[in-house]
């Protein structure tokens, strides 16, 4: 019994050093926590973007809250249904789509005779140019593209092949139709469009681009923005910015 006894003591103090072991380093962590805190309220800079991780407000991804873009403009109207449940601009297009797109591999990105559904999600893009929309237009990434006619508008449903990022119609809606799963660009959906994508020009429009996703403010280069699942994505060239459009995917069906 005393040797049971013993051995049961030994295990309460090991467990019980432990924890005070885990309970020092917490507080040292808070510390370190604190200190860059005051460090950087001392320095008088970045105020405005929130402390988290030592990066301006970055939240870690690379985004920074929609605040630091200051005042915005509201979104304008944003159009009528088109044949997928989303609105389409009443505006002109940012760029027509490229007749040097005819099938050439892109960016690695092959095109098929049909459609590729082992990785299959979309994306919304929305365009901003010094305050006023651009449609993103139907048949991005579909050489000899054919429109079938519906009640809410042209709908491409067929052509010479499929780029696994595409537009079937002018709601601004990127397919990404893979054969495998990848994380997909804005800047390869536009390499497909044919179209430039940088810092200081989206397509034939340029000025400072800023880029918006789901609410947040990209850090990066545009075209180094990744295309995910029911995203609401904007890019505001030039000025004034606008307030983020999103779209309800409960209802597209998408």
């Amino acid at each position: 019994m005393s040797g049971r006894g013993s051995r049961e003591s030994r295990r309460r103090a090991v467990e019980e050093a432990r924890r005070a072991e885990a309970r020092r380093k917490r507080r040292v962590r808070w510390g370190v926590a604190v200190g860059a805190v005051v460090v950087v309220a001392a320095a008088g800079t970045g105020i405005g973007l929130a402390v988290s991780g030592g990066n301006g407000g970055d939240d870690g991804a690379g985004y920074l809250p929609l605040t630091t873009l200051g005042s915005l403009t509201a979104a304008p109207a944003p159009g009528t249904l088109g044949p997928e449940g989303v609105p389409i601009p009443s505006a002109p297009v940012l760029a027509g789509t490229s007749a040097a797109t005819t099938g050439q591999t892109i960016d690695g990105i092959s095109c098929e005779t049909s459609e590729q559904t082992v990785f299959h999600i979309h994306t919304h893009l929305t365009i901003f140019v010094n305050g006023q929309p651009r449609q993103v237009p139907a048949a991005i990434g579909i050489p000899g593209a054919v429109a079938q006619q519906t009640k809410a508008g042209p709908f491409i449903d067929s052509g010479t092949c499929f780029y696994w990022l595409h537009t079937h119609a002018a709601d601004g809606i990127i397919h990404i139709e893979s054969p495998v799963e990848r994380t997909y660009t804005l800047g390869e959906f536009f390499d497909e469009w044919g179209q430039p994508l940088g810092p200081g020009q989206a397509g034939p429009a340029k000025g400072k681009v800023t880029v918006i996703v789901n609410g947040k403010v990209f850090k990066g280069n545009p075209r180094d923005v990744p295309l995910g699942s029911h995203e609401n994505l904007q890019l505001d060239v030039g000025t004034p910015r606008i307030a983020p459009e999103t779209i309800n995917w409960s209802n597209t069906g998408l």
